[in-house]
């Protein structure tokens, strides 16, 4: 299948800094709608543009192909995706509390319909676009992996735990909340439902890290300051 731009309606003219068009967003929003509905393949760029409220050859100023478009949404979502944890780096105080308030956002996270959709999406089209789909993963895991790596590190050196590789512990806590609200959902095509509520199942990731990382000065009582 050819992916080259087709003939144009109108001129296009050249639109400096095209990052703060307004209409730039609202190309992006649609598109990320049809192609979640739709499949790369099946999408058509031309309702896109029309339902975004500007001309084909506007959105191709923007976007100049269909997978650059395609390229766009996934990054865009994967900042989208980013920011939701970005609260989570202010979170301070003991250990249990900072890895459950950590755990419970990340569930919500992975838990959310439009995470597994995109995710589900992304998979789709690996075969087509496989370094996207790496690229996809990667960049999630790298900057919401990186506010919890922080956190063990600094609770490393209060000696509220004991780590030596802090992003090894890291990988292994997302990973006890990653199996069941996401990857068994993935698999099944949530025709299996989780039983556990997620603060337990966020609840029963701290208990057991904890049982495996815990330092000489961790806060025993620091359960009772969650709220």
């Amino acid at each position: 299948m050819s992916l080259s731009q087709p003939a144009r309606s109108e001129p296009a003219a050249p639109i400096p800094d095209d990052s703060d068009d307004p209409r730039r967003r609202y190309v992006l929003v649609e598109a990320r709608r049809h192609f979640m509905a739709h499949g790369f393949a099946a999408t058509r760029v031309e309702p896109i543009a029309r339902e975004a409220g500007v001309s084909t050859a506007t959105l191709y100023t923007f976007f100049p192909s269909k997978a650059e478009l395609f390229q766009a949404v996934i990054d865009d979502t994967s900042d989208e995706f980013a920011r939701q944890m970005d609260d989570v780096r202010s979170v301070d105080g003991p250990a249990r509390c900072q890895l459950t308030r950590f755990c419970e956002a990340y569930v919500a996270f992975m838990a959310d319909p439009l995470v597994t959709s995109v995710f589900r999406l992304v998979m789709a089209e690996r075969s087509r676009f496989s370094a996207m789909a790496l690229h996809f993963y990667e960049r999630g895991q790298t900057r919401i992996g990186a506010t919890l790596v922080e956190a063990i590190e600094a609770l490393t050196e209060r000696g509220e735990l004991v780590c030596d590789k802090p992003s090894w512990a890291a990988g292994q806590l997302m990973g006890m909340l990653e199996h069941p609200v996401f990857f068994v959902p993935m698999v099944t095509g949530d025709t299996l439902s989780i039983r556990r509520p997620h603060k337990q199942i966020a609840a029963d990731a701290v208990e057991t890290f904890l049982a495996r990382y815990a330092g000489p000065n961790l806060d025993a009582a620091a359960n009772d300051q969650i709220p």
